[in-house]
Order: C-alpha cells, then sequence, then structure tokens
C-alpha cells in the first residue's frame, strides 16, 4: 500500500471535500535506488514499475484519473476544467496544475523540491505546485493563486501547505545563489544562515516558500518541516543522489483529489 503523510491543516478542512496526501518513497514495487514507491516518470526506473506506482498512489486517495504536468521549474500553473482537455501521456510543460474536476488527483513529483498543495473547500477549488527556488523566486506559488481564484476560489479562504523538502540544515549554496535573492528583495537574506564553508550559506527552502505563501494573502499557510536529505527511509532527494554519485534518484508524489 501506498505510504503518505498528511497536514493538519488540509486535514481540518477536507471532510467530505477533498482527500490529499503527500507520499513517502514506500509502499510501491520499484527496485534498488528507486526503492520503492516512485512516482516520477523522468527517472530511468522501469516504466511499467513507475505506472504501477503511481495507480497506487490514485487508488490510495480513490481518484480515478492522475495529472502531473511535464515540470521544468516554471512559473506557470495549468488549469483542468474537464479531463477531456489534459493529455495524459503528454502533459504540458508546467510547475503547478488547479482544478474544480472532482475524482481527478492534480500532483506533482518531487524530490527535494518543495510540494506544496492548495485547497478552498468552500468552492471546490485545489491545486498542487512544485515550488523549487526558481518556481519559487520566479512566482509559481502566486500564480497558482491567481489560477485558483480564476476557478473561482478565494483568496482570504485557501490553505496552503509546504510538504516534505530539503531543510536548511541540508542545503548548502554559494554565494551567487544568495546574490539572486537579494537582488529581488534585500529582505530575503533572513532565509541565509553562514555555512562552514568560507563564503557559503545554508538557505531555507520550505521558510522562503512559507513567506511567499503568507506575503500573498491567503487564509493559511503551514509547513510540515520534513526533510528529504535527511529522512532517507521515507524520501527520495536528489542532493543525497549527488553527493553519492549514484546515477539516477525516484521521485515522491504529492496529490490532492476533490471527492464526487
Amino acid at each position: 500500500m501506498a505510504r503518505f503523510i498528511t497536514a493538519p491543516l488540509l486535514e481540518q478542512m477536507q471532510e467530505n471535500i477533498f482527500r490529499h496526501a503527500f507520499f513517502t518513497r514506500n509502499g510501491g514495487v520499484s527496485k534498488g535506488i528507486y526503492a520503492s514507491l516512485n512516482t516520477g516518470l523522468g527517472s530511468r526506473d522501469d516504466p511499467e514499475h513507475v505506472r504501477k506506482n503511481r495507480r497506487r498512489a490514485m487508488q490510495a486517495l480513490g481518484a480515478s484519473a492522475l495529472a502531473t504536468p511535464s515540470q521544468k521549474h516554471t512559473d506557470i500553473c495549468a488549469i483542468i476544467t474537464s479531463t477531456e482537455e489534459w493529455d495524459f501521456d503528454a502533459p504540458p510543460v508546467a510547475d503547478a496544475i488547479a482544478t474544480t474536476v472532482p475524482d481527478l488527483m492534480v500532483a506533482v513529483n518531487t524530490a527535494d523540491c518543495a510540494p506544496v498543495l492548495f485547497a478552498d473547500p468552500v468552492a471546490k477549488v485545489v491545486a498542487a505546485a512544485h515550488a523549487g527556488w526558481r518556481g519559487a523566486i520566479g512566482g509559481v506559488l502566486e500564480n497558482t493563486i491567481a489560477a485558483m481564484e480564476k476557478l473561482g476560489a478565494t483568496r482570504s479562504r485557501i490553505t496552503a501547505v509546504v510538504g516534505p523538502c530539503i531543510s536548511q540544515a541540508a542545503y548548502e549554496v554559494g554565494p551567487e545563489f544568495r546574490e539572486t535573492f537579494l537582488r529581488k528583495d534585500a529582505g530575503n537574506d533572513r532565509f541565509f544562515h553562514p555555512a562552514q564553508k568560507p563564503g557559503h550559506f545554508m538557505f531555507d527552502l520550505p521558510g522562503y516558500n512559507l513567506a511567499r505563501l503568507q506575503a500573498a494573502g491567503i487564509g493559511q499557510a503551514g509547513t510540515l518541516q520534513r526533510c528529504t536529505h535527511g529522512e532517507e527511509q521515507d524520501f527520495f532527494s536528489y542532493r543525497r543522489t549527488c553527493q553519492r554519485n549514484e546515477p539516477d534518484y525516484g521521485r515522491q508524489l504529492s496529490a490532492i483529489v476533490l471527492l464526487p
């Protein structure tokens, strides 16, 4: 069975309206470095294993279909108002999806970047976003909120939660990375702490995403504070894979679905 964790902020409002899950890496069929619930079609895992894992995730939330975008670290949020308009085999480039379609699980894959799930339970609008640093600084979260508003959501009713991602304790960056954020806003310095390596810094990705959500004026925002890099038993991690010189890495799914 596909294993997942949930967010209290979303749980308290989801009854009979939607279901959500931040899936772990556990409960799937993949082997080796992809063990076991790898849902990343872009990985070099056995495609049939990935498809089986995605079906297990769908079954866990009781969904009849699963839509994930072709993620490229963009600021784009796709909108789905009908499953007929979505190419499930060759999805468009985007890093978020918003929908009003019941029984359709919208989701993103991550492996250190931050997954963010959104819901307006009154308007029955939900969304999922992939917010690595490029997407976050580019505005993918704000664009997701705007897409939800186009579907009838009210900003002050939206709740969003930042799921498992790389923590500040594990995210060392160079000076040019920090300068990119300071050029955007000098106040972003609060998301960087000095690293042990001279001239390097530790970046707070979940904190940055949370601050963007709060600044956008939504009703509630939170973060699970689970580290993909440090919690190897539960999560895939791109940075951990690079540090070990492994040839590839798995991805975990974060998903939300409106009930029929």
